[in-house]
């Protein structure tokens, strides 16, 4: 098998790993999911090399692979943290993967691949400085610069969502407990089950995230509120990313990204916020142009085109 201008992006999420092989200008390939072994942290490290392998056979040449993961490498022990599919904390995932190949792979967040894919081809191409939000099961958060993204020191930025709401009000404090320990975490206002939480306490009324949203926009005022009270927190949280990265442009992702209304509220909220003229504002809020598409995507933008 030959080399080849091709790269592959492997997306390990909790219940499928999916695969891309890009080819030049991004355009793909080929794609292939499969079901994420639940069952041992050496199995899921099988199904991503076999992923590859069937990639690259229908690619017919060797490609460079990019990993987009939960959690992150841990620049002080080398190993996977922050892992919301435990298996891999504590493990070596990016030296077994290249141990397997015989060859390098490069490995992101996956909200950091989100956002490196919308800031190469997809909402944000051509910004300068990208934060990829993530709004769905959990809140989570990538930073892009010229293309690449950054990590830190600790290999926590953008990780927002476990930053405290900013300005709560009364009702705001101390805020519900997240996973992570801490009490009042943006997680725990702006996920969909917190905005689905939220609704039942105030209403009496189930319904899912999803749903709130159409309700709303069907003229529901229960839901209408309850959106406008997501969206005003939302702001507050973003306000305080603009004033400390001042981004050209931020792209939200996860299930939460579809709600049309905050691509237009939002930013109306923030101005309130940002520490600048409210006319002077001019970082935008963008939806994902490649959806649930965009970390597997990301992850193959981890390497340059050849």
């Amino acid at each position: 098998m030959g080399q080849s201008r091709m790269r592959i992006g492997i997306d390990l999420g909790g219940t499928k790993i999916e695969g891309v092989v890009l080819a030049a200008g991004g355009l793909e390939r080929a794609r292939l999911r499969i079901p994420t072994p639940q069952d041992s942290y050496e199995a899921a490290v099988a199904a991503i090399v076999e992923v590859i392998g069937e990639l690259e056979r229908r690619a017919g040449a060797a490609c460079s692979v990019g990993l987009a993961t939960p959690g992150a490498i841990s620049p002080a022990t080398g190993l996977m943290k922050n892992a919301n599919s435990t298996q891999l904390n504590g493990r070596p995932l990016h030296l077994d993967i290249e141990s397997a190949l015989g060859r390098p792979v490069r490995m992101a967040n996956d909200a950091n691949c989100m956002a490196v894919s919308e800031a190469s081809d997809g909402a944000a191409a051509g910004c300068r400085v990208v934060f990829g939000v993530i709004l769905g099961t959990g809140v989570g958060g990538g930073v892009v610069v010229d293309g690449r993204p950054i990590t830190g020191t600790q290999a926590i930025a953008g990780e927002w969502g476990h930053n405290p709401l900013p300005a709560p009000g009364d009702d705001e404090r101390p805020g519900a407990r997240c996973y992570c320990g801490r009490l009042g975490c943006v997680e725990t206002w702006l996920s969909g089950p917190a905005l689905q939480r939220q609704f039942t306490e105030r209403t009496g009324r189930t319904l899912r995230a999803t749903e709130i949203a159409e309700a709303a926009a069907a003229g529901d005022t229960e839901a209408a509120a309850q959106i406008e009270l997501y969206c005003d927190r939302l702001a507050r949280a973003l306000a305080g990313v603009i004033n400390i990265l001042d981004p050209d442009a931020i792209v939200l992702g996860g299930g939460l990204s579809r709600m049309t209304a905050l691509y237009t509220r939002v930013p109306e909220l923030w101005k309130a916020s940002v520490f600048s003229e409210r006319d002077s504002i001019v970082t935008r809020l963008l939806p994902p142009r490649f959806g649930d598409s965009s970390g597997v995507r990301g992850a193959a933008w981890l390497w340059p085109e050849p």
